[in-house]
Parts: C-alpha cells; sequence; structure tokens
C-alpha cells in the first residue's frame, strides 16, 4: 500500500502529529508511508522513521514543483492509494482529489467534504468548533484506518550533526555541562499576541541564575533573534546567554531542549521538544485555548492568566492592551519554575 499523509504547516503540530504517524507505520509496517508536507517543517522528523519518502509542498514557494500541477504530477507519480490529511484546508482536499488516491480520509471543513470518501467531524457546539487537542484529533483520522489505540506520546529525534551543533553552541556560549541549564524560549510564528514581554523575561532569567546553581539559554528561530539578543543584554550576566549570534536550525533547537534541566516557553513549537525529550517544561499561554495544544504529558505545566476578552485565538490582540500576558507576572511563573526544580529533583532521586 502506498499511503499519503499531508502534515500540518505548523512545527509544534508536526510534533503533535507523531503519535498518528507512528500508529500508521505500526498498523501499516508494508506499506510506503509519504509524507506531504511544507519544506520547512521537514527538519521537525529528521532522525524518525515514521516517513518512506518525502514530497514538499508550499504554495507560496518561488520553486514551480512545489506547487500548482508540477506538484500534482509528483503526487500522482506516487501512486498513493490511501491520503490521511491532518490539515484542514479546502486546498489540501482538493490536491487529495486530484493524487488519485481511492480513499481520502480528512475532516469536514469549508465544504471540503465532497472531496473525502472518509468524513470525520470536529466537535461543535452551539455552531462553533469545541476546543479539543489537536493531537487527539490526529489519532482519530488513523483509527479510521483501523489502527490500534496508541499513546499520545510525542516522539523525536536528534540527529548526530545536530548533537555536535549543540557542543559547539555550550562551549563558545560557555554553558555547564550536564542538567545545569534552563531553557528560555520566547516566539511565536502565529504572531505577537503570543509573546510574553521581553522584560519578564529578563526579570525571570535573573532570579533563576541568582537564587539557583543553573545558568539561562536563551532560545530563538531565526526572525526572534532581536528578541534573544535583547534579553540577554538587558539581564547582563554572565549565566545569561542566548542563541541570538549562533548558527539556527530546528535540529539544534531539539538538541538544546533535549539537554535542558527546564524549558520555559511561550505556546510555540520548541514547547513539544520538551514533551518529545522527557524535559520539564512551563508554557505561558495568552491568546490561545490550552486545549487545542494539549500533549498529555505528565511534565507540563499550563500557565494562563484568565481575562474576560479571552483566549481570542487572534495572532495580534485586537484591543491593544495584551492583558492575558501582560498580568501573567514573574511573580507567579518564577513559582512554577521552583515547583518543577523541586518535581525534577525528586523524579531524579
Amino acid at each position: 500500500m502506498n499511503l499519503g499523509v499531508f502534515l500540518p504547516n505548523w512545527i509544534g503540530d508536526v510534533a503533535m502529529a507523531t503519535p498518528t504517524l507512528r500508529a500508521l507505520r505500526t498498523q501499516f509496517p508494508g506499506a510506503q508511508i509519504v509524507g506531504i508536507l511544507r519544506p520547512y517543517v521537514a527538519e521537525v522528523l529528521a532522525g524518525t522513521s515514521f516517513l518512506d519518502r518525502q514530497l514538499f509542498y508550499d504554495p507560496r514557494a518561488r520553486q514551480a514543483e512545489l506547487h500548482g500541477w508540477p506538484f500534482v504530477r509528483q503526487l500522482r507519480a506516487a501512486r498513493l492509494d490511501t491520503v490521511v490529511l491532518l490539515t484542514n484546508s479546502w486546498r489540501t482536499g482538493m490536491l487529495a482529489w486530484f493524487s488519485g488516491a481511492a480513499r481520502r480520509i480528512g475532516y469536514v471543513r469549508g465544504g471540503r467534504g465532497i472531496l473525502l470518501t472518509d468524513r470525520l467531524e470536529h466537535r461543535r457546539a452551539d455552531g462553533r468548533y469545541v476546543p479539543t487537542p489537536v493531537l487527539d484529533d490526529y489519532l482519530r483520522l488513523a483509527y479510521q484506518l483501523g489502527c490500534r489505540p496508541e499513546s499520545p506520546r510525542i516522539e523525536l529525534a536528534t540527529l548526530p550533526a545536530d548533537e555536535a551543533a549543540a557542543d559547539a553552541t555550550w562551549r563558545r556560549l560557555g554553558l555547564p555541562a550536564g542538567r545545569h541549564v534552563i531553557a528560555l524560549n520566547s516566539s511565536g510564528a502565529f504572531g505577537s499576541a503570543k509573546l510574553w514581554p521581553n522584560g519578564y523575561f529578563t526579570e525571570l532569567a535573573r532570579r533563576i541564575v541568582c537564587d539557583t546553581d543553573s545558568s539561562v539559554l536563551v532560545l530563538c528561530g531565526p526572525s526572534e533573534r532581536d528578541i534573544a539578543r535583547d534579553i540577554v543584554a538587558a539581564a547582563d550576566h554572565p549565566r545569561i546567554v542566548g542563541l541570538g549570534e549562533e548558527p539556527l536550525s530546528i535540529g539544534l533547537t531539539k538538541a538544546c531542549v533535549r539537554r535542558c534541566r527546564l524549558l520555559v516557553t511561550t505556546d510555540s513549537g520548541p514547547r513539544h521538544f520538551a514533551a518529545a525529550f522527557d524535559t520539564p517544561v512551563i508554557t505561558l499561554f495568552g491568546p490561545t485555548h490550552i486545549a487545542w495544544s494539549e500533549t498529555h504529558y505528565a511534565r507540563a505545566v499550563h500557565l494562563q492568566q484568565p481575562v474576560d476578552c479571552g483566549p481570542c485565538q487572534q495572532r495580534v490582540c485586537p484591543l491593544g492592551h495584551h492583558r492575558c500576558m501582560r498580568e501573567l507576572g514573574v511573580d507567579e511563573v518564577y513559582r512554577a519554575v521552583r515547583a518543577q526544580l523541586a518535581n525534577r529533583d525528586a523524579h531524579a532521586a
């Protein structure tokens, strides 16, 4: 069987898709599983064995082969028997139909039900979708294919090159060996509404290095270099360093999270790396509903300040005050840090 899987477009969502990929691989060990995905998320799955082949798709790419009819020709050449759509767009529904696959499994959204052979419905109440973990929704698609119940455990890997890059970063930044580093991550490709104020991260970093034996590493993606630089510069402490000047990659971020004592992060992709590598994590939620990205990870703590206007699911605060993140204070987050460190010490013992 040739089985195609349309993967999500976000780093964190691809990580949350790994239980579904594992379920498909377990149920169909002899199948050729073809991942259809954006090029920039491929590195999330590097080192895993879920996919036999990858087809890169990007409707905004300059390369002609990544979209339109050139891509459809590649899709049809794969001779897919079945397609599973973890995406919800009309466009990917059309691509699944054009692929020629006899069976097309996905959720009915935006009128695309006519393009599917197996139509699943998201839970709704009063005309609105009920927030449910997308990780569980992905697994429902695998169960529709007859897969056995699967653990929700996120599964990722690092490559030797990723670990070597992390080793070099540790040396350049003077970080201690062992689990003596706490990572902070302020990022949110979704939009600025997810960001915790830089000054709050700066104060949190100072408290950590003054009150514990841990150093602090500020993570970042390519578009958040200035955020990381600002936090490190404002903290002005030798044990607070960042990736702002480092060569960046998803693999490096995975390797950094894997070897850290704790991760404090906004609701963004790297929080799901923590679940994959059994690193305790504190996630700071603002405009997004916790239930959508719940991973059932036992060593995760979710913090969210209740406000009458949220969670609004907006990329930018529509009211301009950003209360959901500004009212989540450093004191509350630092208490969670201390509790997580105590839990980790107890877990290690």
